[in-house]
């Protein structure tokens, strides 16, 4: 028999925006270079962003009928990550399901498939995260799961864990980690306004990088 279940535990609002003041790629620095989904999911447009909890679906390739029941079970802010086998040859998702999706609220979909009508996604403004654009049609037969553990991008998503996207790219923060990796996140971004305001005043990468002592230990020799 196959449930279809809720997200067991959503971060709180608080810690979400926290995390949403930064980008995905500070994310990644910040919790140890860990969570970054593959390069090859893009958003639709570059100016889409995104952050929220994952409601994770499990759907077979070609097929969306999965998909349909997460827009329908979702709740306001999530983002619906579905994992259909890295199927790029099929649209999926398009204007009619984005429109249900910002009817209900849900914060955007990332989905290792393909999708399509990516004009009328950019007019509409839902941010679309998909590893591919494609025309072809898909059917509505095979049940899968929600609110499993996925494989998307080569990362584990487990379902509650917040996804951040932005035109650079996806990364995954664990449920239980997200105030943390927001603090994490600002003391590295406070860290990297201090490089620049010393390049502004005049110190050279060398300097600021601190690496005189790496290069001289590996033999680097300077002759201009």
């Amino acid at each position: 028999m196959i449930h279809i279940k809720d997200i067991a535990e959503r971060p709180s609002k608080t810690d979400i925006e926290a995390l949403a003041k930064f980008s995905p790629a500070t994310i990644h620095e910040a919790q140890g270079r860990r969570g970054a989904l593959s390069s090859r999911l893009k958003p639709v447009d570059y100016r889409m962003k995104l952050c929220g909890p994952a409601f994770t679906v499990k759907s077979s390739p070609r097929d969306n009928i999965m998909l349909q029941l997460a827009i329908n079970y979702a709740k306001p802010g999530d983002i619906i990550v579905v994992s259909a086998g890295e199927y790029e040859d099929a649209g999926s998702f398009g204007d009619v399901l984005a429109n249900a999706c910002l009817a209900k609220g849900i914060g955007g979909l990332v989905t290792d498939t393909g999708v399509r009508d990516t004009l009328q996604l950019r007019e509409l403004g839902l941010p679309v995260f998909s590893l591919s654009t494609c025309i072809k049609g898909t059917v509505k037969e095979t049940l899968g799961t929600t609110n499993d553990s996925i494989i998307v991008g080569g990362e584990i998503i487990h379902p509650g864990d917040v996804i951040v996207g932005d035109a650079d790219g996806l990364v995954v923060v664990r449920r239980n980690e997200v105030a943390e990796v927001a603090k994490l996140s600002q003391a590295r971004e406070d860290a990297e306004a201090g490089y620049i305001a010393a390049y502004k005043a005049g110190k050279s990468v060398v300097e600021v990088s601190s690496l005189e002592a790496v290069l001289k230990a590996k033999g680097l020799v300077v002759d201009i």
